[in-house]
């Protein structure tokens, strides 16, 4: 899966000076279903008020799920995307994202989530694929 980068976007990376609302703008347009997730989830915080949220759905197809593979896979284009929604993303697995508040990485959630123990009990046969 790769973004949909204009030419003009290259010959800023080529120049040495990259605008990141422009790049921020192809991951959006390039990556609509992860896009979306991310946007859901950054609402939650936001306007909800969550500690974390989390989105636990499986993807409706392949091109979904590499949608999202792609985004959190990549640490420019993930950082990118943190940093445009103020959120700190982490992942387990194609069915299973979550964003914590930036302020929040030292919360018992964030340490549940990523924990090791938390990866292994979210392996089950049906994600085997993911």
């Amino acid at each position: 899966m790769s973004l949909n980068v204009s030419e003009a976007l290259v010959q800023q990376a080529a120049a040495g000076q990259v605008d990141e609302s422009a790049f921020v703008e192809t991951i959006r347009q390039s990556l609509p279903y992860a896009w979306t997730i991310v946007e859901k989830l950054a609402r939650c915080l936001e306007q909800e008020g969550q500690e974390w949220a989390n989105y636990a759905v499986a993807p409706p197809d392949e091109q979904a799920r590499g949608q999202l593979l792609r985004m959190v896979g990549g640490d420019a284009i993930r950082g990118a995307v943190e940093r445009h929604f103020n959120v700190k993303l982490a992942f387990q697995n194609c069915h299973n994202l979550a964003a914590f508040r930036p302020d929040g990485l030292d919360s018992q959630a964030y340490r549940d989530f990523t924990s090791i123990r938390s990866q292994i009990l979210n392996q089950t046969p049906e994600l085997k694929d993911c």
